[in-house]
């Protein structure tokens, strides 16, 4: 397995090999693989071992495991999302001032430890991403984990956080599920998802297009698609009068969308609202512009996607309106944006998408939780984050709910600029709104959010 390493981070940047996975395997089967020379104490703060507790933190440093999509549909959003990890990492262990401006209490580092990154490639597959995460946790006794961008992912691993008593910091996941049916106690959603961005983007979509239109839905089949699409009809049907005419669903990784664009162009739909994302919203987007659907019906991305601009060009992105967690022009209205941005430029060389700073923005608030617990105790760091307390993000004071480990935040709905408009060649899209995010969540057990036990 190829290896590379720095002053600050250790990331695995291949897959996880069939070797490792047996020996995985053989974790399973006979217990947590240790080192020969180690015994696991059964108490220790006075708390019984739990988890990877207290063996993955007892040396000079802790691990954090991700599983992140570096080849298929959702590879480019991935390998951004690791980007704003790494950047993260770097800050916490270097005791960096964004980092101590929204986790105050860390200093070089995490209660005295240096913080290392370990990798695999989840190809954007459950079981891939079970599999890495299960050998991080036999081979370096991870004390969080993260990773999704496929909804499908977030939820599996949902599951095995709750199994294995590791936390999950979940990386991009749009699906209602998520903090819904499939929650966990051992899980934090930071971004928005379906609900919020269809509240946030259903009234401008009335007011810009009127009201009694029909809408042609693209719709991945798993669930990050299926809730997007539900919560955005059941808005524009209930608040606008809209009409699904058509709801054209396509397996993840879809090459060509002419049959479900030919039934688009039958449905007799004014807009079209593509749900797909990565790769699979790049292909439908481009072909669906090609077909002369476009512009002719308008195109809406309820749930932006890193890098489609700068992947399509913005003569199609031209007028699109979309919501998103994050854009980089928000550096103008909050001083936390501005140095994420400025850091991020500096390290990376082009101004971060939304999938780094939620990545980013992850880490820096597990750094302030755990040093807020004064402990990686799992049960100690869920509490802190419980307590619901109020504090500052790239994109203004937030704070999460007990109830469903969801953070409330704004939404941030933006259109895409005419190339003429563009102030340079990263300036894709004009902020029209920051939505604040308390009423657009639904409550808490609406969506079946049951969360499990501590221990």
């Amino acid at each position: 397995m190829s290896k590379r390493t720095n002053d600050r981070t250790y990331t695995v940047t291949e897959a996880v090999s069939r070797r490792i996975l047996l020996k995985a395997g053989a974790g399973l089967a006979g217990g947590v693989l240790l080192p020969s020379t180690f015994v696991l104490p059964v108490y220790a703060e006075d708390k019984p071992a739990l988890g990877t507790w207290p063996a993955g933190s007892q040396g000079s440093s802790v691990t954090i495991g991700a599983a992140v999509p570096r080849t298929g549909p959702y590879a480019v959003q991935g390998e951004d999302e690791l980007k704003g990890m790494e950047l993260a990492v770097e800050h916490i262990n270097s005791g960096h001032d964004l980092i101590k401006k929204i986790a105050p209490k860390v200093t070089r580092g995490l209660l005295g430890k240096e913080v290392k990154l370990v990798v695999a490639d989840s190809g954007a597959k459950p079981n891939n991403a079970v599999q890495a995460e299960q050998t991080f946790i036999n081979d370096n006794k991870i004390v969080a984990m993260t990773g999704a961008t496929s909804s499908a992912v977030a939820v599996a691993l949902n599951k095995f956080a709750e199994r294995q008593k590791i936390l999950y910091l979940v990386a991009i996941s749009g699906s209602n599920d998520t903090t819904g049916k499939d929650c966990s106690r051992y899980s934090f959603r930071q971004c928005f998802y379906g609900e919020t961005a269809a509240n946030a983007i259903g009234p401008v979509l009335v007011k810009s297009f009127g009201k009694g239109k029909k809408a042609a839905f693209m719709t991945p089949d798993y669930t990050y698609g299926h809730t997007v699409t539900k919560s955005v009809n059941d808005y524009l049907t209930k608040n606008g009068g809209w009409t699904q005419v058509t709801n054209q669903v396509s397996p993840l990784g879809t090459q060509d969308f002419s049959q479900y664009l030919t039934n688009i162009a039958n449905s007799g739909a004014d807009v079209i609202i593509n749900v797909n994302w990565g790769r699979d919203a790049v292909l439908s987007v481009q072909q669906a512009k090609q077909f002369g659907l476009t512009p002719k019906m308008k195109m809406v991305i309820p749930y932006q996607i890193p890098f489609l601009a700068k992947e399509v060009g913005p003569d199609l992105t031209e007028g699109v309106f979309a919501a998103t967690d994050f854009w980089w022009t928000l550096e103008d209205k909050y001083p936390l944006a501005k140095a994420f941005v400025e850091a991020f430029e500096k390290k990376n060389g082009y101004k971060p998408e939304w999938g780094a700073n939620n990545a980013y923005m992850q880490f820096a608030i597990w750094a302030r939780m755990v040093s807020q617990a004064g402990s990686f105790y799992p049960p100690d760091v869920i509490k802190q984050y419980e307590k619901g307390e109020t504090f500052p993000s790239t994109v203004g004071d937030v704070h999460f709910r007990p109830e469903d480990h969801q953070l409330v935040r704004p939404v941030v709905i933006v259109r895409g600029k005419a190339p003429k408009d563009m102030k340079n060649k990263e300036d894709y899209w004009e902020v029209l709104d920051v939505v604040d995010g308390a009423p657009l969540m639904q409550k808490p057990d609406a969506f079946g959010c049951h969360l499990g036990e501590y221990v």
